[in-house]
């Protein structure tokens, strides 16, 4: 097999590795394993589920539920008004609601007509955001509610459909057949179109395809072993790609899923299947969520103390992705001893661990990973330069394959599974010295009371760690970072806090801790300039 070294900084096609025992790392641990999804359409699998089970509940959502017949139904009756309203293939569909039983219709029927959708929770996403999203995605329609459809900021070109109003019109025995593409759907169009949080300027939009999302929702261990009569939560945002991962895993499987309300908690409870970051599972009492068989965590590392409690009575996942590689494309069944790793790659998935040289890492060498396979998207919505900077031939599996620089640094373990070192943004310089602000957390949270911690760089000079609960043995979480860490990767600063603050995709605000640490600052000042 030929394989090229690749410059992590220019990305440039070079020679052939040296010879040296790296050659045979990516295929014996690389590699995950050949499996052909049942479906090749994501819809197509709904569709079956409805054909299977008619009367089976798709969704429940507030007191309301709806069959997958009857949701079946109502996507065809939607998707013929779509092609009406002149959607073709190829098109963009604004998905713009809160999280409902509407929300489903409006996803499946795009999907129906060959469009792709573009979710975003109205009220959580700033106006102005949402004008921007429908600006890059060329979209005529948006889909909505209409307790929402005064906030969506249309142009005169652009118009709304009120999903709520549209499914108050019963269906007929007639809308039972499927809307057929007046195009042959391959796989390799798009499902739908995520745009990131925009935390450091305009939002990018991820282009997914139907290929991607079913290699990943269609075959083990990405589809959680949903299946009729399990309940699975859909409690994150929509415009978060892991709730694709909740919401479209569900309904191709033909379980229930539990839409929640504004209590995370109350829909967890009821729940068999939990797919969140851990900073939201963090927030649930395991003792009132013994009915949950599986949880499956990502988008943030996972602390120690939280696989080993959720793990001692349900099967537990550890898993790793960013969204341009389709939700995750690595994951650990961790069952509770050992350590705690982001696994293996999913099936027809790669991992390249690549040093500074752009050579493939041997076992135990840090490096950055790069992902291969059927879970590279098709790049970023209207931005070539972008795509071009992150997106590159894939020397390893060739054929004209992709891969994405995933920008996380990590390293294979002795028996295959990968070491997740945190993001090469979060290797910062402290005192001249390079720190992995992971590593500092994991040390914290080793002290006995310690559930999570959280830490940043202050300044030049100074870390800052927040720790979680606020009974934190402050002391011992010091002395855990001065046995194991460099005395310039100990924090100057530890805050035990009644809470982490989360953002609207349930992830750690770090922006807010860093503010809460300044504010910590000035007030120890003033207090200091009035004792003296």
């Amino acid at each position: 097999m030929q394989e090229c070294k690749i410059s992590l900084e220019s990305a440039s096609m070079c020679s052939l590795l040296p010879d040296n025992n790296t050659h045979d790392v990516w295929p014996r641990f690389g590699r995950g394993p050949t499996v052909e999804p049942e479906y090749l359409l994501i819809h197509h699998a709904i569709e079956a589920q409805a054909a299977a089970r008619p009367q089976g509940i798709a969704a429940h959502c507030e007191g309301e539920t709806i069959t997958y017949g009857e949701l079946n139904r109502q996507a065809n009756r939607l998707a013929t008004l779509l092609r009406q309203q002149g959607v073709a293939p190829g098109d963009h569909v604004a998905l713009f609601v809160e999280r409902s039983i509407p929300m489903l219709a409006g996803m499946l029927a795009a999907l129906k007509v060959g469009a792709a959708y573009i979710p975003q929770h109205v009220g959580i996403t700033p106006t102005a955001q949402l004008r921007h999203i429908m600006d890059v995605a060329s979209t005529r329609v948006v889909l909505t509610l209409s307790s929402l459809e005064s906030r969506i900021p249309l142009t005169s070109q652009q118009h709304c459909i009120c999903l709520d109003e549209f499914m108050e019109v019963a269906s007929t025995p007639a809308d039972d057949l499927n809307v057929a593409c007046s195009l042959s759907l391959t796989p390799d169009r798009l499902c739908f179109v995520l745009f990131t949080s925009g935390t450091t300027g305009l939002p990018n939009g991820v282009r997914v395809t139907h290929r991607n999302v079913c290699n990943i929702l269609l075959t083990a261990p990405g589809n959680l072993g949903m299946r009729p009569g399990l309940k699975v939560g859909q409690i994150l945002n929509i415009a978060f790609d892991m709730a694709a991962w909740e919401i479209l895993g569900c309904l191709a499987h033909g379980a229930t899923l539990m839409i929640r309300g504004k209590d995370i908690a109350q829909t967890a409870e009821q729940c068999d299947v939990l797919i969140a970051t851990p900073s939201i599972l963090g927030t649930l009492d395991p003792l009132r969520c013994q009915q949950v068989k599986v949880v499956a965590l990502a988008g943030e590392p996972c602390p120690q103390p939280l696989a080993d409690r959720w793990s001692s009575f349900c099967t537990f996942y550890n898993a790793c992705g960013p969204t341009e590689t389709t939700i995750v494309n690595t994951m650990q069944h961790y069952r509770g001893a050992g350590a705690l790793t982001i696994g293996k790659p999913t099936p027809n998935n790669t991992v390249y661990v690549l040093d500074e040289a752009g050579q493939l890492c041997q076992a135990g060498e840090q490096g950055e990973m790069w992902a291969g396979g059927d879970c590279v998207t098709a790049g970023y919505l209207s931005n070539p330069t972008l795509t071009a900077e992150r997106y590159r031939p894939d020397p390893f599996l060739g054929q004209g394959r992709m891969m994405f620089r995933t920008r996380d640094l990590g390293r294979w373990t002795a028996n295959g599974e990968l070491e997740h070192l945190g993001r090469v943004d979060d290797q910062v310089k402290v005192r001249g010295f390079r720190v992995e602000l992971d590593s500092v957390s994991a040390a914290l949270e080793s002290s006995d009371r310690c559930e999570r911690a959280v830490t940043l760089k202050l300044d030049s000079r100074h870390l800052v760690a927040f720790v979680y609960p606020v009974t934190t043995d402050i002391d011992d979480a010091r002395r855990r970072c001065e046995e194991r860490l460099a005395y310039y990767c100990v924090p100057s600063l530890i805050l035990a806090v009644e809470h982490i603050p989360l953002t609207s995709r349930g992830k750690v605000d770090k922006r807010l801790l860093l503010e809460w640490a300044m504010t910590h600052q000035v007030d120890a000042t003033t207090r200091q300039g009035v004792s003296a």
